[in-house]
């Protein structure tokens, strides 16, 4: 049996919990790629000898155990494993940044004997949806260390002072660690001063917050990620090195995502298809173009015996969203002169719009044409 033939054995045992069998196949895989893939064997030794002693797996990757609130003792932060991810699909200014990110912290040596503070932070903002969690992950898998999200759920506290503590905690656990501290929704704890309707114990934890990012150490990655910039102290800007604003997919993006997620079934869709997807998909952040894409394959599998061309429309126009009058005629014309081929009832299906009204706008449409 191969170690390949395992796999699934593990994955069944992980879901039951069971201890024993989990084990017992680890023991087997350790014993058939100990010679191939000397590293990874001893990677799930060490896990195994780690378990059994009772610590806490994060210590079998050489991280300390995670810090927790002392009254609640839940987790403040979460954390995760660098996992191979494609590279996200950006402009051509933001993915210059970002590599130009990574070559700094292979020359970090470099800096420090110039006398040169190396960047190790960077400040995402815009819209939900955009990439700004994805590229987080992503810089984690980049750099192949670990990734420690801020939870936001146990770090703020009711008690008073406690949730500056618990910041600092944080803080002091990533400097002590080699890992990628993301601070997600850095406006729920980084908000204006300013704000005469925010209590005092919030501005107290933005004093702290700064205080952190000022004496956090170049060997510490930290990540920002917010979606109301104007609510951030204009302190915070100041902390980051670097502040990127993740737009809106482009058309060349948005195109690029589509062929990326629909792979294989690329083919199958016609160039036409592609070039209204990528078009009228605008309004759609890149997080829904992949949910798009998602739901066109499945409804493949679901109806194979539909053309994907239609299905593809049908998804767009499930997504995109119209209530006026106005806007239906709008679509049904848009689809008729785009594709010229479909009928009446097609652009029913597609749009969901009762047949009866279709015959009207398009009706309506074609009698404007002939000036009648």
């Amino acid at each position: 049996m191969d170690a390949y033939d395992l796999i699934p054995k593990l994955i069944r045992a992980s879901f039951d919990s069971d201890r024993k069998t989990i084990e017992a196949v680890s023991l087997a895989i350790i014993k058939r790629i100990k010679k191939d893939y000397p590293d990874a064997a001893g990677e799930i030794a060490k896990t195994l000898s780690f378990s059994g002693a009772g610590a806490p797996m994060v210590r079998s990757i050489d991280m300390q155990p995670l810090p927790v609130d002392r009254e609640s003792r839940y987790s403040l932060v979460k954390l995760d494993e660098p996992y191979e991810i494609p590279d996200p699909i950006l402009d051509d200014y933001t993915m210059t940044q970002l590599n130009d990110f990574f070559k700094e912290r292979d020359m970090i040596n470099t800096f420090l004997e110039e006398g040169i503070t190396p960047p190790n932070s960077i400040l995402l903002d815009g819209q939900p949806g955009v990439g700004k969690t994805y590229i987080a992950r992503w810089i984690s898998y980049r750099l192949n260390i670990p990734l420690i999200t801020l939870d936001l759920a146990s770090s703020i506290s009711s008690y008073l002072g406690r949730s500056g503590q618990n910041i600092k905690n944080i803080f002091d656990y990533a400097k002590s660690q080699n890992a990628v501290l993301f601070l997600d929704e850095l406006d729920a704890i980084a908000k204006r001063r300013d704000d005469a309707s925010d209590l005092g114990e919030l501005k107290r934890l933005v004093n702290v917050l700064l205080k952190e990012l000022e004496l956090c150490p170049s060997s510490c990655v930290i990540i920002g990620a917010t979606n109301h910039p104007e609510l951030l102290d204009k302190a915070i800007w100041r902390r980051f090195d670097r502040s990127l604003t993740v737009s809106m997919p482009a058309e060349i993006e948005r195109k690029n995502l589509i062929l990326r997620h629909l792979d294989k079934y690329v083919p199958r869709l016609k160039q036409d298809t592609l070039l209204y997807l990528t078009k009228h998909a605008g309004s759609i952040n890149a997080a829904d173009i992949c949910k798009l894409c998602e739901h066109i394959k499945r409804q493949c599998i679901l109806n194979p015996e539909m053309q994907l061309d239609l299905i593809a429309l049908s998804e767009l126009y499930k997504v995109i969203t119209y209530t006026s009058k106005d806007e239906k005629i709008q679509i049904c014309q848009m689809l008729k002169r785009d594709f010229n081929n479909l009928s009446q009832r097609d652009i029913s299906q597609i749009t969901n719009i009762p047949l009866t009204s279709v015959t009207r706008y398009l009706t309506a449409n074609s009698r404007i044409k002939e000036g009648k």
